[in-house]
Formats: structure tokens, C-alpha cells, sequence
């Protein structure tokens, strides 16, 4: 496997670009994505090209197909990882491995997201532009999947503390500057999207049509997704704490109301007459969910904290002559 850090298949005056390519189980869209990205290098001449791939633990023949195209072409690097980081934290490898480069292109290996829009994020970066964020028109999944990612943008736009891109995901172009900013972020808890925003940036937009996976079945399970969407809650919004302490008043401001009411009822020689154990229980039932959500919604914000303090790697990198 070449060990360059940089390619070699283009004089070295030229400016670098790298696509950096998170790969976990994806046999079946490999050779697809190889030629697809071969024939974009041929579109790029001005450019000395080079596609990471970052092996985020694969247990089929990912690898090996990866490895030996790599062998046979320098523009192609495989970096492979202890075991299964999960998506971001590969991603996180790859963006460090691509320090080097000009321009970083980050997408996934479903080919969901076209290779051909590479170089027209090219041209915006070369138009000034420090971020390029690919946004979708349409997408083509279906189903529970699809009602899930439109949920989450809408919910997720609603909470976040600044306003991140709707319908844009880990496909884009970072310029150097970006690259070295985001690799100075020590977080654990990523949430890709909302990170490249956070830095800032002179930004630009390419519009496309998302495809359907070109092979195989999506490695991002509906459970990853879940916990990918809460990242990106927890890690770029305090509303949910806010919204637990307007609860908290809105309850308090109630029972005090209702508390008051009887009170002044007593003292005007009323009697107060309590009928109906439902309504006692339904009440303590409802303001013990609020308490349970409230600790859920706090334990979520403390457990990112622990891992936070623990300062653990974000990844391992196994050594080249690892097996």
C-alpha cells in the first residue's frame, strides 16, 4: 500500500486536492466507486488528486479491494482503524490525514453522493470560496428513513443555537484553512454538519439530486442515526435545558395557582370536597414523566461531559504492516 503523504502522480507545483472517504462494509459499490472517482482525476489535470479511504473496521473484503487498487495507483491511500469507530470518528481520521491538501472533498462511499460534483465544488473553492457545501434538491430514499432525516433538519434547524445548512450531510469541499481549524477541534461527540458551520468561513452552495445507494444495504443503521441526530442536538443547542426550566415554572406556576384558589376558597367558608382518586393519580404520574425526562435530558448533557473529561482517542490507526 503507497505510504506517500502526498500523491505523486502530478507535478508537485500543482495544488492538492484529497477526497476523503469513511468505509465501513461497502464490497459491493467498491469497484464502482473506484472507476467513478478515476474518471473525476481525469476531469481534474490541474489538480494533483488523492482519495482517502479511512476503513472504519470493515468485516468483509472492503479492504483487501481497497489495498490492492491502492497498490497499483498512488493517487489511492487506505487508512485502517483499530476496530469500528463509527462514521465521524473515521471521517475525523481522514480529515487528519489529509492536512496536507489544498482542498479536502468529504463524502461517503454509498455513492449517494456523485462524484461527478467534485468539480464544481472546485470552481467555488477556486472562486474564494473557504467552505462548499453541497445541498440537496431531492433524495431518494423512502420510507421511515426518509420521514426521519426531513424530521430531523426541521427539528434540528428549530434548536440549534445558530443556524446551520438544512439538507446537507458529511458531502462538501473544506479549503486548508478550514481543514487545519476543524482538526484543532478536541470534541468527541461530532456532529460534522454543524462543525463546519461553526467555523465560519467564506462559504459557497452546489445544488444536486441525491441518489439511491448504488449497491448493497445502508451501514448507518436507524439506531446510528438516531444517536448521530442527538450529537448534533445536544452538541449545538441549550434549548433543551432552557425548555426544561419553563416547564419547571409553568408546573410550579400552576400548583401555586391551584393552591392559592383553595386556600382563598377555605377562608371564604367554602368546603373543600376532594372526589376521584384518578384525577390524584393521573397528576402524579404526569409530573413524575416530567421529572424522568428532565433527569434523560440532564444524564444526556452529563454523559457527554464524562467522555468529554476522559480524554480518550478519537480513533487508533492500525500500523501498516498490522494484519
Amino acid at each position: 500500500m503507497p505510504s506517500q503523504s502526498e500523491p505523486s502522480s502530478a507535478p508537485a507545483s500543482l495544488p492538492t486536492l484529497s477526497i476523503v472517504i469513511p468505509v465501513f462494509n461497502e464490497e459491493p459499490v467498491i469497484p464502482e466507486l473506484l472507476h467513478r472517482l478515476l474518471a473525476v482525476f481525469d476531469k481534474l489535470p490541474d489538480l494533483r488528486c488523492e482519495t482517502i479511504f479511512v476503513d472504519d473496521g470493515s468485516r468483509d473484503r472492503s479492504v483487501e479491494m481497497l489495498t490492492a487498487a491502492a497498490a497499483g495507483d498512488a493517487r489511492l491511500r487506505v487508512i485502517r482503524l483499530t476496530r469500528n469507530f463509527g462514521h465521524q470518528p473515521a471521517l475525523t481520521a481522514g480529515l487528519a490525514h489529509a492536512g496536507h491538501a489544498d482542498a479536502v472533498v468529504t463524502m461517503d462511499a454509498d455513492l449517494q453522493d456523485p462524484p461527478e460534483l467534485i468539480p464544481e465544488m472546485v470552481e467555488a473553492w477556486r472562486g474564494g470560496a473557504e467552505v462548499v457545501l453541497a445541498v440537496r434538491r431531492s433524495r431518494q430514499e423512502g420510507g421511515l428513513r426518509r420521514v426521519g432525516f426531513e424530521a430531523f433538519h426541521r427539528l434540528f434547524g428549530s434548536l440549534s443555537d445558530f443556524p446551520v445548512e438544512a439538507n446537507t450531510g458529511t458531502f462538501g469541499l473544506l479549503g486548508r484553512s478550514a481543514v487545519e481549524a476543524f482538526n484543532s477541534l478536541g470534541e468527541r461527540h461530532r456532529f460534522f454538519p454543524g462543525l463546519r458551520t461553526w467555523l465560519g468561513f467564506r462559504r459557497a452552495e452546489v445544488f444536486y439530486d441525491r441518489d439511491e445507494r448504488a449497491a448493497g444495504t445502508p451501514a448507518q443503521t436507524m439506531g446510528r442515526l438516531i444517536r448521530y441526530a442527538m450529537d448534533g442536538v445536544f452538541s449545538f443547542s441549550s434549548l433543551p435545558l432552557r425548555l426544561l426550566t419553563y416547564i419547571g415554572l409553568i408546573i410550579a406556576t400552576c400548583g401555586g395557582g391551584i393552591g392559592l384558589f383553595f386556600v382563598v376558597r377555605r377562608l371564604m367558608g367554602y368546603e373543600i370536597a376532594f372526589t376521584g382518586f384518578t384525577t390524584l393519580v393521573t397528576l402524579v404520574l404526569f409530573l413524575g414523566g416530567v421529572q424522568l425526562v428532565a433527569i434523560g435530558v440532564l444524564g444526556e448533557y452529563l454523559g457527554r461531559i464524562y467522555d468529554e473529561v476522559k480524554r480518550r482517542p478519537l480513533y487508533l490507526v492500525k500500523p501498516p504492516s498490522a494484519p
